[in-house]
């Protein structure tokens, strides 16, 4: 049985009446909402409330849920429309992202480059490649730095994207390469100047 079979189970089980079936939901993917808010919003209280707020919104949906997309696809896009919405009412700059962890950023394909992590060198060079991998993903625009963030750390396809930002799949792929190349731009030079210097 698949994951998104396993999911379909869990929300027939809730649409009957069965409470218990939606804590298993908020059980498997609390994490996941958590990690992508926090990508959002910054002070980990309003994380927690914001997700809190996104859970019950799916809850409440959820008897109108079709299964037409992936149960997680959906409750993705309620919790960047319930982020959105939140920063919209409390007046805050829309969508920032809190730091990478270094796992997070070696899924871009520039890092490789780093393979020598033994030394304090490496290791700062790394580090230098993930502040600059961070500092590019914040100065994004709000819609390359969404569709990033799903597709590069928490990995979702392009069609899964596509529902959860509600845009055609061309955009989501445009955004992306956009995505990809201003932060390249910002690392390249940090790479290059890696392989020149002389430890």
């Amino acid at each position: 049985m698949s994951e998104r079979d396993v999911d379909a189970e869990l929300v027939a089980r809730v649409q009957r009446g069965d409470k218990r079936a939606f804590d298993l939901l908020v059980l498997k993917y609390q994490r996941k909402i958590m990690r992508l808010l926090s990508r959002m919003i910054r002070d980990p209280a309003e994380v927690e409330d914001v997700a809190q707020e996104a859970f019950i919104k799916a809850y409440r949906a959820l008897p109108q849920f079709r299964g037409d997309s992936a149960f997680y696809t959906w409750l993705y896009r309620i919790a960047i429309n319930t982020a959105r919405n939140w920063q919209a009412a409390s007046g805050r700059r829309p969508i920032t992202l809190n730091a990478i962890e270094t796992e997070d950023g070696e899924t871009f394909s520039q890092i490789d480059n780093l393979t020598d992590n033994s030394t304090p060198e490496s290791t700062l060079a790394s580090r230098q490649v993930v502040e600059t991998v961070n500092k590019a993903i914040n100065s994004l625009p709000d819609d390359l730095r969404t569709a990033i963030v799903l597709r590069e750390i928490e990995g979702m396809s392009y069609e899964d994207i596509a529902q959860s930002m509600g845009c055609p799949i061309g955009t989501v792929r445009s955004r992306i390469f956009r995505a990809r190349e201003a932060i390249a731009a910002q690392l390249r030079p940090v790479l290059e100047s890696d392989t020149e210097r002389r430890w």
